[in-house]
């Protein structure tokens, strides 16, 4: 685990990663990682030829662009939607498409660069989800299997496992709920799921890169922006999510985290792997409160993922990699001026948004380290979830109280509604398990698909 502050910096991993093209992620440089999509269109045979150009001249323009700007390397992220993983063989196809366009840029202007592929987890799409078993979970694995033959260098998912569950827990703000999600179902599918994703990767020479709570934490921020549930309750989820994004390191893979994992700071502390960040570049994809605290520790800094749409200047995808470009040399350059000019930029990015949002306070690298500190002495996943839940409400509270960051009635309200609640959650999880089966009217989950 990182153990100073100051060790917790963006472009600098105790565990760097080298893939694709000559590309070093975490050894001192901070890269662009690009992530763009259709605009609204169906996606069907009769317009495959026309998205397989779209998705052609996306790759080229991002690639020529890079070039003019002297970028010395980018990650390109395809995140397959899900007809491409449904009929994983267009996944496939498209990989190839964007692995053909880098490595003309690689041979021909020496643009470094690595592609990264993230399937969907559409095992969600029946209920109860079948984690393990069927038709659903051999889409995905095939997904995996072919985009890696087709040229992915990092493999990635957005795993869902316990998502039907959270969903419900999250509206009705049952802190029991969510940790039981998280903690328990989440913790069981992220070991049963990265273990078959990590062993695809070395079967095909691959990376096995990282896996995202956005289905929980990530909706949980979009909700809080949204005003339907509280911040705290959000900054909350952020660091009950942890453990279940930290199990694939567990599993075997190494990094770098995927972008829109903003868990990532504590991955990278307790991993040492390199993180990929989004904040105000993702605001093409959804709004925030992180605009500038998420590059504090990167690695990568990501857009999330823009439409192919035509702006004054350029398609979307090429504007968004301008910005991303500008704000990696800006940080590339703090670097380069020494630790003292790289820290005082993290400290720039982090306290300009810390005081205005929990969600925010919670990843200042100080914090993140108290946190992680916590976490880790937890003996099993399931007690590391509630360390981690209890020292951000800890945080919190002594936040308010030295009035680092102010809170409304309604919040402080609610960050005592669950510091009570987290008082009656029990310290095993077996116990845990049968006061929810107990409570449940209807089970929403498989208890099979997850182990139980």
């Amino acid at each position: 685990m990182v153990a100073q502050k100051d060790d917790l910096l963006f472009g600098l991993a105790p565990r760097p990663v080298h893939c694709g093209y000559d590309l070093t992620i975490g050894a001192g440089q901070v890269f662009p990682e690009i992530n763009f999509t259709l605009p609204q269109i169906d996606i069907n045979p009769g317009t495959w030829s026309q998205i397989r150009n779209q998705y052609q001249t996306m790759i080229r323009e991002i690639c020529q662009r890079a070039v003019e700007l002297y970028c010395p390397g980018l990650v390109v992220e395809f995140e397959l939607l899900p007809p491409m993983t449904l009929n994983p063989h267009w996944g496939a196809e498209i990989t190839e498409i964007l692995k053909a366009t880098l490595d003309h840029y690689y041979n021909k202007e020496g643009l470094r660069s690595a592609l990264r592929v993230t399937p969907v987890d559409v095992r969600e799409y029946i209920r109860p989800p079948k984690m393990r078993s069927g038709p659903w979970l051999e889409k995905v694995l095939d997904s995996f299997k072919l985009c890696a033959q087709a040229g992915a260098d990092l493999l990635a998912i957005e795993s869902t496992g316990g998502k039907e569950v959270h969903d419900e827990m999250l509206v009705a703000g049952d802190l029991r709920g969510i940790i039981f999600a998280l903690g328990v179902l989440g913790v069981r599918d992220m070991e049963f799921l990265w273990k078959q994703i990590v062993e695809i990767a070395g079967q095909n020479k691959k990376i096995a890169s990282g896996d995202s709570a956005c289905g929980f934490a990530n909706t949980a921020m979009v909700l809080a922006e949204k005003k339907m549930i509280p911040k705290v309750l959000a900054a909350v989820v952020r660091s009950a999510s942890i453990v279940r994004s930290v199990v694939a390191y567990w599993q075997g893979a190494v990094g770098p985290s995927k972008d829109c994992a903003y868990e990532g700071p504590f991955i990278k502390a307790i991993t040492g792997a390199p993180i990929s960040m989004e904040g105000k570049s993702s605001a093409c994809a959804h709004l925030s409160p992180l605009g500038n605290i998420a590059a504090a520790c990167c690695d990568l800094w990501s857009n999330e993922s823009v439409q192919n749409v035509r702006l004054l200047s350029a398609s979307a995808p090429v504007v968004s990699l301008e910005q991303l470009v500008y704000d990696c040399r800006l940080m590339n350059q703090a670097l380069k001026e020494g630790k003292p000019a790289a820290l005082l930029l993290q400290k720039l990015l982090s306290r300009s948004d810390a005081g205005h949002d929990p969600q925010a306070y919670i990843l200042q690298p100080e914090i993140v380290l108290t946190i992680c500190k916590k976490l880790i002495q937890g003996t099993t996943p399931y007690q590391m979830v509630l360390a981690a839940v209890d020292a951000t409400l800890d945080v919190l509270r002594s936040a308010v109280k030295e009035k680092e960051i102010l809170l409304s009635v309604l919040e402080l309200r609610w960050l005592d509604m669950l510091a009570a609640q987290r008082e009656l959650i029990p310290e095993d999880e077996t116990q845990l398990l049968e006061e929810i089966i107990a409570s449940s009217g209807e089970i929403k989950f498989d208890m099979k698909e997850y182990g139980l």
